[in-house]
Formats: C-alpha cells, sequence, structure tokens
C-alpha cells in the first residue's frame, strides 16, 4: 500500500500544520484510451431532472464545469480514470476510516464529473446497506426500490435503476431503498454476488462508483472488495487521524487503493472540497 504510506506523510505534514495548510492536488499524467465506451445502457425508467437548489445545499456541485469548487472534482476524476483505465477497472468502490468524512458527498461529485465527459457514462452504486439512502437523499430522488429490491428478487435491475439529470451530468443511480442489520451477510451472499455479476454485464461500458460504508464500522468494505476492482479511501481533516488512515491500511492491504482523498482542507473558497489525493501505485 505504497500509495497510503506517502499519503500518511502529507497527512502527517497536515495534522502537524493544522487544517489552515492547502496541500495542492498532483497533476495527472497523460492518460491512456478509455475501455469500452460508447455502449448504452439498459433501457431505464424515464429520466428524473434533479433540483440543481437541493444538490447545491447538499454540496452536490460538480455537474457544473464553470463552477470554480468543481475544478478538484475534475483533477480527481482525471487521475481515477487514467489509473483505472491504465489497469481496465471499471468497478470502484469509495470508503472511508469512519463516518463524517465525506465519503457519499465524494462519490456522488465523482460521478457527477465523470458523466459530463460525453464519452463516459457512469452508475452510482448506494451499498452502505447499514445507513442508506444517503445519495436518494442528497439528490432527492424517491425510491420505492432499490438494492435490496433485487437482492430479494421482487425487482429487476433494469427496473430499479434511475436514470438522473443535473445540467450536462447523465447518471445511472441504484438507490438502496432501507437498511438492515445484517450487512456483512448480505455482502457475502450469492445474491449480491449475483447482483454484481448482473451489473458487470449490462452496464459493461459504464464506470461504476460504489458507496461502501466506512472501514473502521463493520466488516462490511473487508467483505465486498474482493468483487470490486479498486477504492478510494476518503479522510477527512480534523476528524481522520493518522491512527485511522494507518489501521485502514492494514485492513486493505490486499484491495487495490487508488488514490487517499484528504477532504474538507480549508482553503479561502471552499472548505469541505476534496483537494489532495496521493498517487497511485506503480506497477
Amino acid at each position: 500500500m505504497d500509495n497510503i504510506r506517502q499519503a500518511l506523510e502529507r497527512a502527517r505534514a497536515l495534522e502537524g500544520a493544522g487544517a489552515e495548510q492547502k496541500v495542492p492536488l498532483r497533476q495527472p499524467s497523460q492518460a491512456e484510451p478509455p475501455v469500452g465506451i460508447g455502449h448504452p445502457a439498459p433501457a431505464s425508467i424515464a429520466e428524473t431532472v434533479l433540483d440543481i437548489g437541493l444538490l447545491e445545499s447538499n454540496r452536490i456541485i460538480a455537474h457544473d464545469e464553470t463552477d470554480p469548487r468543481t475544478r478538484a472534482f475534475d483533477m480527481l476524476r482525471t487521475q481515477v480514470l487514467q489509473a483505472m483505465d491504465q489497469r481496465n477497472r471499471k468497478f470502484l468502490g469509495i470508503t472511508s476510516p469512519t463516518p463524517g468524512c465525506g465519503k457519499t458527498v465524494t462519490a456522488i461529485n465523482l460521478a457527477m464529473s465523470i458523466a459530463r465527459q460525453p464519452e463516459r457514462s457512469v452508475l452510482l452504486v448506494d451499498l452502505d446497506l447499514q445507513k442508506p439512502r444517503h445519495i436518494a437523499t442528497s439528490l432527492g430522488i424517491e425510491c420505492a426500490s432499490g438494492v435490496f429490491s433485487v437482492l430479494e428478487g421482487h425487482t429487476n435491475l433494469a427496473s430499479t435503476v434511475i436514470a438522473a439529470r443535473a445540467g450536462h451530468s447523465h447518471i445511472a443511480v441504484l438507490p438502496t431503498e432501507k437498511s438492515t442489520t445484517a450487512s456483512s451477510a448480505w455482502m457475502v451472499s450469492r445474491e449480491m454476488s449475483t447482483m454484481l455479476q448482473e451489473i458487470r454485464r449490462d452496464y459493461r461500458s459504464h464506470i461504476v462508483i460504489v458507496d461502501l460504508p466506512p472501514v473502521l464500522s463493520s466488516d462490511d468494505v473487508i467483505a465486498l472488495l474482493p468483487q470490486l476492482d479498486c477504492a478510494l479511501l476518503v479522510a477527512s481533516v480534523g476528524r481522520t487521524t493518522v491512527a485511522e488512515i494507518e489501521e485502514c491500511n492494514r485492513h486493505l492491504q490486499s484491495a487495490d487503493v487508488l488514490r487517499l482523498v484528504l477532504n474538507k482542507v480549508t482553503e479561502t473558497n471552499s472548505q469541505y472540497y476534496p483537494n489532495y489525493s496521493a498517487p497511485p501505485r506503480q506497477g
């Protein structure tokens, strides 16, 4: 996990200097051509037009390329897509050490940023099964059915995925409609494996972003990560400790962690958007 170790050096420096210090994003390098682009997703329900005011109030801004705060997510998008394209990755899990680090806001904004690129398609999946509906609430989406409806065989995937639009960002969303205390069992269930395989088949042209639970809250992330391709770890200045990042490092030894993002670094025009991501592992 050399990438997390490198990020820890930055995190320690930031922790020592205080949250007022800004750590710049690493400039992206030349990207390789994306893989498997241009094939439409299965038919879904009519497109839902999202309320821009509600998105703004929930810190969802990356659908608007004219908003200067979008720059951080666009740079993160470029770095992540380069790493995924080079490794032929399609499934990205986004997690954090503990709750409140901004992983869901990061997941949605990253999805919106990717979706602004005309050659890219995105499916955003809520798999934080113990505390779901964050994605649906943030987007203002009503979801009578969701992940559990698919897992329990009540609905099929195509009729459950919601097509949503904000500005020039068109994304597909698979929400979770209820919570469960048996999330670990669901993560390793045959039904979950079947659903993920179906997503891989039917959304093979998409980048699939999965909003996961926090790593240190349960064993859900450790259980599910083998079925994903790679991960993004979101830490929060003023909330996440270096010790928590180190503990995540131990739990995620076998995972392909593309980036560690330090979120909520204070700067003049943006107090809750990510402005650092660690470089990927080489090789």
